[in-house]
């Protein structure tokens, strides 16, 4: 398949405020010509637009396509799981919702250290497994926002998955609470096939700061960060939320044009991640000193730096899934007792209590 999946996670809305209103005439038009220049995975979940995104599928695609001709990639909500026979009733629907009778992929949805214990109670991992021997899923996979570590664990003692999705984009590549390199790295590992999402962080490296997009010189940002990802090994696709037909256009258009990054257009790239990294909210250098000062062990610039990224680049979505899978195993900002005794150690004199309760602000 070539290498861009159709993301149906971001459709066309006739009215932004309803999740139902999701226009599928401009839905349909995107549809043709993502299929007619070659394109044909789509990937869609049960909980995006409160189920709408599957229903629109199945108008575009599937009422209008033969079976054979398209790819679809669906998910099953570890986080909404009430019951194991909740597993089979949701999967059920999933497949009347997008008109098919199997799902050539199929992910537990944001497998995660917060959802640990509900996943494993009921068994989620051989749900699929049977699925998949039912011929109602050809490969079962993972999507996963959690740390290196998390998902190495979850590789080694599931070796039946064969794929993971993960965040992958050129600012995350480094940045210590999301790490995808790292995520990356595992992957290739366990030699498994990665699909990528948030190649644009959710557009936020489309509409990056000026002083950051003279730096592309003959690029466009959106094609340097999709040239980033396919210039990387083991990337079977990378979705792209498209809700716009001048999307659609552009990026089939780099897919089908792809070439390496040089040397040169790696260091544009650094660059442009490293004026962005500096841009910070909260002037942390996350020198760690706070926490040894911090009587209750609070890793206050884990939590600084969950703030700078969310406010920078307005990732809110997926930031505070990280922020969740962290506080579920770890102390939360709002054990602060105020103390004050991490101002005397901070070298750059933050008041810290008070950000913190900003960090809660925006996450909680």
């Amino acid at each position: 398949m070539k290498k861009l999946g159709f993301g149906l996670m971001r459709l066309p809305l006739l009215d932004k405020n309803n999740k139902s209103s999701i226009n599928q005439e401009q839905f349909n038009k995107m549809v043709d010509y993502f299929m007619e220049n070659g394109f044909n995975y789509f990937d869609t979940a049960y909980t995006y637009f409160d189920g709408n995104s599957e229903i629109a599928f199945k108008k575009a695609v599937v009422e209008r396509y033969p079976r054979e001709s398209f790819l679809i990639a669906d998910k099953l909500p570890i986080f909404d799981l009430k019951s194991t026979q909740h597993m089979y009733e949701i999967f059920d629907k999933q497949l009347e919702r997008c008109g098919v009778d199997y799902f050539d992929y199929y992910m537990l949805h944001n497998i995660s250290t917060k959802h640990e214990e509900k996943y494993t109670k009921i068994d989620s991992f051989k749900f699929i497994k049977d699925k998949k021997k039912e011929g109602k899923i050809k490969h079962i996979g993972i999507s996963c926002h959690d740390s290196p570590e998390f998902l190495e664990n979850i590789l080694k003692n599931h070796p039946e998955i064969e794929f993971v999705q993960l965040q992958i984009n050129y600012i995350d590549w480094t940045n210590n609470t999301i790490q995808s390199m790292k995520c990356y790295e595992v992957a290739c590992k366990y030699k498994k096939s990665i699909i990528v999402m948030e190649p644009l962080k959710g557009g936020a490296l489309v509409d990056i700061p000026n002083k950051s997009r003279k730096l592309f010189q003959d690029m466009s940002p959106v094609e340097g960060a999709f040239r980033f990802i396919l210039s990387l090994d083991n990337i079977m696709i990378i979705l792209s939320g498209m809700n716009k037909f001048e999307q659609i256009k552009e990026n089939t258009k780099i897919i089908d044009n792809f070439k390496p990054l040089t040397k040169m257009e790696y260091e544009i790239l650094n660059n442009v991640r490293n004026r962005i990294v500096c841009d910070k909210t909260i002037d942390c250098t996350y020198c760690n000193y706070c926490i040894d000062a911090c009587s209750i062990n609070i890793n206050i610039p884990k939590f600084f730096e969950l703030y700078n990224t969310q406010k920078l680049l307005k990732q809110k979505h997926s930031i505070g899934m990280y922020y969740r899978n962290y506080i579920s195993k770890n102390i939360s900002p709002s054990e602060c007792i105020k103390c004050n005794n991490c101002i005397d150690y901070c070298p750059q004199h933050i008041n810290i209590p008070r950000n913190l309760e900003k960090v809660l602000n925006e996450f909680e």
